[in-house]
């Protein structure tokens, strides 16, 4: 039986706009089923993985994140997205650049290798979204962003500050947001964290509504806050995984109980689209300790709103 297209849109589809009909369950695994490109030129977005985990401080295994995340979003491929009711791909054009190339044998060299890879796709006036890797991936990304957009709004939805004292000479997962505010990289007066839930006397300056706060205040108060932070700025979200609650996330390097729901944390992004979106990142993601790939959903599905809050502007 002879049809014009039969399926690895990943591969073979002609366009970055629009979507064919797809197994769900075979196939060439990008995000979302979108062209595989290192031709940036047209693209709205890129997304990227960036498969480093030398940062840990408990589980390793968050390097393969980003493969489980793409093959974690073969169903929200295939229909319109809810609650948005539309093909975010009828006006965003996004790529799958696939995974920054690193030495992760040579440590020193990997900050630097993230930052000129975000580098090389955003002073193309495309947006990033990153598939980490630990979280320590996000203090390169945000040094490049800055370069481009001036002292960013972060977003941070963690269990964690990442606000812990900085040893120059040390990549950890823990005291990139101190380095990103002594540099000028962060906005800390625009700038806050959702979702955590360990202690830290050390603040940097930043908004801090825990995950009690949230669960005791809601999903509408905490947009309220979270836009009333950010303003006008150029705002990037980091959404590490381990904000949400083991429950809805067991696939992560350090789980922290009492944390968001993924329906808490889904409406909460979804209410976020008049802010200056400029990059999302992801991270965290450790399928090793995944249960029926539920951490990579809830991953796959937060990118893929994301997508839908830019879509919903071009409209």
């Amino acid at each position: 039986m002879s049809n014009e297209f039969n399926g690895d849109q990943a591969i073979q589809s002609a366009s970055l706009n629009g979507r064919q009909p797809e197994m769900t369950y075979a196939g060439v695994l990008s995000f979302l089923r979108r062209k595989y490109s290192k031709d940036i030129s047209g693209a709205d977005v890129v997304v990227s993985g960036v498969p480093y985990d030398g940062s840990v401080s408990h589980r390793s295994g968050c390097r393969m994140g980003p493969q489980a995340i793409r093959a974690a979003s073969v169903q929200l491929a295939e229909l319109k997205a809810f609650p948005f009711g539309f093909d975010p791909f009828e006006n965003l054009s996004v790529i799958d650049f696939g995974d920054c190339f690193l030495t992760p044998q040579n440590q020193a060299s990997v900050p630097e290798t993230i930052q000129n890879h975000a580098r090389s796709i955003i002073s193309q006036d495309a947006k990033m979204l990153t598939f980490g890797g630990d979280h320590f991936v996000t203090y390169p990304l945000l040094k490049a962003h800055a370069e481009k957009y001036g002292p960013v709004a972060l977003i941070q939805f963690d269990a964690h500050s990442d606000t812990w004292d900085a040893v120059p000479e040390h990549l950890d997962h823990g005291t990139m947001f101190t380095r990103g505010v002594a540099e000028g990289v962060i906005d800390a007066n625009h700038s806050i964290q959702v979702g955590i839930r360990t202690h830290n006397d050390q603040t940097m300056g930043f908004e801090i509504l825990t995950s009690p706060w949230v669960h005791r205040n809601g999903v509408d108060k905490t947009i309220e806050r979270i836009l009333e932070r950010a303003s006008d700025q150029p705002a990037y979200i980091s959404f590490d995984i381990d904000c949400l609650d083991p429950a809805f996330a067991p696939g992560t390097g350090t789980p922290v109980v009492g944390g968001l729901a993924s329906w808490q944390a889904l409406e909460i992004l979804r209410g976020l689209g008049s802010l200056n979106l400029i990059g999302l990142d992801v991270v965290e993601v450790s399928p090793a300790y995944d249960h029926s790939e539920i951490t990579a959903i809830a991953a796959a599905t937060i990118a893929h709103d994301w997508l839908c809050l830019l879509a919903q502007k071009s409209v």
